[in-house]
């Protein structure tokens, strides 16, 4: 996934106070303005998150002492699978750990396709896979783009880029939230141990910059993806 140079504009400062830890990965496995669109979503949310960045080079590294610490982990954006997987491997445990505990994992794009399991860290009672490979797929390129979703049951427009389809096993527990228009699931929140899971292809936590600097639209779905927090959350 290729998302425009302009994003690392994009620089959200995390809201820190006393409320429960959500850490916000950044770093090799991310590319610049997903980690602080997130920050930014968490910190607007009515949750009172402290949202703090963890990741090689942040003041915070994902250890699993610190993950242990945490509500809540969200995986933004970033490159392709195959390259990230060997930066956040080694977290796939403690990300398990923190979750199983009651603790919840949002995945955006690239997050989300690690939620799966080939590779992944195993979170979603099913697996993943490129949902622009499908033959119903209405965006067949890895490019920016705009997605028309199904959001328990209305339409909505939002930022895409190469994200995931989620399959999930047949019977197994969660809510889908989101579908593709070839009826592929879009957004979910599953069950994990304890703790929640929640996934998403698109990007609802696009700011304006994302739109402006990919020459599209602005079709602002960011209430969605606070939608996404709460469903996470409850």
């Amino acid at each position: 996934m290729r998302l425009p140079a302009l994003l690392g504009r994009f620089r959200a400062a995390p809201a820190r106070g006393d409320g429960p830890l959500a850490l916000v990965h950044r770093g090799p496995a991310t590319v610049p303005g997903c980690p602080e669109a997130v920050a930014a979503l968490l910190a607007s949310s009515r949750h009172g998150f402290d949202v703090r960045f963890v990741g090689p080079r942040e003041r915070l590294r994902p250890t699993p002492a610190v993950l242990s610490a945490a509500t809540l982990y969200a995986q933004p954006g970033g490159g392709t699978l195959e390259d990230a997987w060997p930066h956040v491997r080694r977290h796939r445990g403690p990300i398990r750990d923190l979750v199983a505990a009651g603790g919840r994992y949002l995945g955006f794009c690239l997050g989300g396709y690690l939620a799966g399991a080939t590779p992944g860290f195993g979170l979603l009672p099913g697996d993943t896979d490129r949902w622009i490979d499908t033959r119903g797929a209405t965006v067949t390129h890895d490019g920016d783009a705009l997605v028309r979703v199904d959001w328990c049951g209305a339409e909505r427009t939002l930022y895409f880029q190469d994200g995931p389809r989620f399959l999930l096993d047949p019977g197994a527990a969660g809510t889908v939230l989101a579908r593709y228009p070839d009826h592929e699931v879009a957004a979910a929140v599953t069950p994990f141990g304890a703790g929640r899971v929640g996934v998403v292809g698109p990007h609802p936590e696009a700011g304006a910059d994302w739109f402006a600097d990919a020459g599209l639209p602005r079709a602002d779905a960011r209430d969605l993806g606070l939608r996404l927090i709460d469903e996470v959350m409850a």
